[in-house]
């Protein structure tokens, strides 16, 4: 198995959207291993948070997909990081393409694990052409945080609402 896939396996279901014609049947319900293709290629991923007052923020980012997680470095002091301390719980992470749609929800942590970091320094090194762990940079020096899905929505604008799909984790 590819260094940047999970070993998770969503429930895919149905999404709930009145009004927009979506079948119940399971006929064209989309695979774990698009969405993880998609997730793994973006270059940009827009993280969306929500202030300690609730006041809603959107910015993307670099990152990385692996095992089931999603890795990036953001400033201590930025908007995402301080409403990541408010709200750890209700961030969304949304790919770039609105014909390839991933849409995910979950919570992120603040980064502890060095043998972790040297792992997705080296991918951000391949991806991007930068590495975050140069020198002795460790994951909280570098603002690294992990986004973990607890669910998520993915389809193909060409073929909607038939590949409508919502994951489960």
């Amino acid at each position: 198995m590819p260094e940047n896939t999970s070993q998770i396996s969503p429930t895919a279901s149905r999404p709930t959207m009145q009004d927009y014609g979506i079948s119940s049947d399971r006929k064209g319900l989309m695979d774990w291993s698009w969405a993880e293709e998609q997730l793994g290629k973006a270059r940009n991923y827009w993280i969306c948070t929500a202030s300690a007052d609730g006041t809603p923020d959107a910015a993307p980012v670099w990152a990385v997909w692996l095992e089931g997680a999603l890795y990036f470095g953001i400033g201590a002091r930025s908007r995402k990081a301080r409403n990541f301390r408010h709200n750890p719980n209700n961030v969304i992470v949304h790919l770039e393409s609105g014909d390839d749609v991933v849409i995910m929800r979950g919570a992120v942590t603040e980064m502890h694990d060095a043998a972790l970091f040297v792992r997705i320094a080296k991918l951000y090194a391949e991806k991007y052409a930068f590495n975050p762990g140069e020198g002795d940079q460790t994951p909280e020096a570098a603002g690294f945080w992990a986004f973990k899905p607890a669910s998520g929505l993915t389809w193909l604008e060409k073929d909607f609402p038939n590949t409508a799909t919502r994951w489960a984790f």
